[in-house]
């Protein structure tokens, strides 16, 4: 039976990132310490050839998707954006500890959102949305080894709610460039909305290469 690989890679590493302060929907780019990291991982790590990047549309990933697979044709794809998170966007963690909505947000669950930001539900059900379009427009085109590169969140959440074997989200963290190969079978797609987690990648570069 065919099946349609699909390699789910976290952006590389912005300032922002570097600071621990939430920038969900905010549309920072890269830092130049990020690059640097992307480069030098391309270096020692082997990435896989692909046939076409699906990307989320926030900068830091179009770029992670122009140094890490600069021959593949890149298309945007809305629905795998990062969690917007309201009021805490822009913040760091260690600032909003007084904040009785940040305590209670930190509780946790798929309906208790950060103040005007988006819950865990809406994520998991627009991550659904976006990795159903690449899917389907992999079988389309025939495509059957492309990449996605989107958001740590939006990885561990796809991963935990459709992939084989089923783990919790924090059991899926992935560093900056880095995450996990799935394969995807129309038929367990069509009959589960299901797909099998193969492992993490990319692998460490032999000696010999």
């Amino acid at each position: 039976m065919k099946g349609y690989r699909i390699h789910l890679v976290r952006h590389g590493m912005t300032d922002a990132n570097l600071n621990g302060i939430y920038i969900g929907s905010t549309d920072e780019p890269l830092c130049s310490q990020g690059v640097g990291e992307l480069y030098e991982k391309l270096d020692k790590m082997v990435y896989p050839g692909v046939q076409k990047v699906y990307s989320s549309p926030l900068k830091r990933c179009l770029s992670t998707a122009g140094i890490l697979f600069p021959e593949a044709f890149t298309v945007s794809v809305e629905d795998l954006r990062e969690m917007d998170f309201g009021e805490y966007e822009g913040k760091k963690a260690v600032d909003l500890m007084n904040d009785p909505g940040y305590k209670e947000f930190l509780k946790g669950g798929l309906d208790n959102p950060p103040p005007g930001g988006e819950s865990i539900r809406h994520v998991i059900e627009r991550s659904y949305a976006g990795i159903s379009y690449v899917v389907s427009d992999m079988m389309r085109e025939g495509l059957t080894n492309c990449a996605v590169v989107t958001h740590g969140g939006i990885i561990m959440n796809l991963l935990s709610c459709f992939g084989i074997p089923k783990m919790p989200p924090m059991q899926f963290p992935c560093d900056f460039g880095e995450g996990y190969e799935i394969l995807v079978t129309a038929d367990m797609w069509m009959r589960s909305h299901a797909f099998e987690i193969l492992g993490k990648f990319p692998l460490n570069r032999s000696k010999d290469d």
